[in-house]
């Protein structure tokens, strides 16, 4: 067993090295799924772009609304189920067992040794990037509704941060792990930090 994990651990690697770190530059730098890629951004992008001009195009709130939601849960659906998976091998889901409890169940792929099957950084930046910017424009929407006095419009800002605000948060559960491993993560980078000020205080100057 000792001889067998000792293989799985060796990587080809070339002779010139020159080549190798620029078909590794390419791969990484390469969009593998363009059409996931696109749909990544399209829904909830349009969806925003409709929020923000609809009061412009159209003096039907009902068809704006329609739209809105339809654009949504057109994201929702493609974010959880299809670009998770293809651009950054992640995916959740919620399953019933034969005691008819409810189980939520987070993800990773795991790496290959060969690289075929990872995700490149472009699409890596593209998706994070979308996952985690709109949700926070639709927060800034709640807001506004919310102190600007459109109630009408609250419900449609809140499905944004509900539907969107999911999917964030279950892509973060399959990136990092469960709950203990969120723990883990906030106290450590708190000790560091405070570690940090302990080692380098900072110089107070009277006023």
């Amino acid at each position: 067993s000792t001889l067998q994990d000792s293989n799985d651990d060796i990587e080809d690697v070339s002779l010139f090295d020159a080549d190798d770190d620029v078909s590794r530059r390419s791969k990484k730098s390469k969009i593998r799924h363009p059409v996931a890629s696109f749909f990544h951004l399209f829904f909830r992008v349009s969806a925003i772009v409709v929020y923000l001009l609809c009061e412009l195009l159209t003096s039907s709130f009902i068809a704006c609304m329609v739209t809105i939601i339809l654009l949504l849960s057109c994201d929702f659906w493609a974010v959880k189920n299809v670009t998770g998976r293809l651009m950054v091998g992640l995916r959740w889901w919620n399953q019933v067992d034969d005691d008819g409890r409810s189980h939520w169940v987070f993800e990773a792929r795991k790496v290959s040794v060969q690289g075929s099957k990872t995700s490149s950084e472009a699409e890596s930046r593209i998706f994070w990037l979308g996952l985690i910017t709109c949700p926070m424009i639709w927060v800034i929407f709640a807001f506004s509704a919310l102190f600007s006095f459109k109630v009408k419009w609250l419900a449609v800002v809140v499905m944004g941060v509900v539907l969107q605000g999911a999917n964030l948060y279950g892509y973060i559960r399959c990136k990092v792990g469960n709950r203990k491993n969120l723990r883990s993560m906030a106290t450590s980078y708190l000790g560091k930090q405070f570690l940090r000020q302990v080692r380098f205080p900072g110089v107070w100057k009277p006023s």
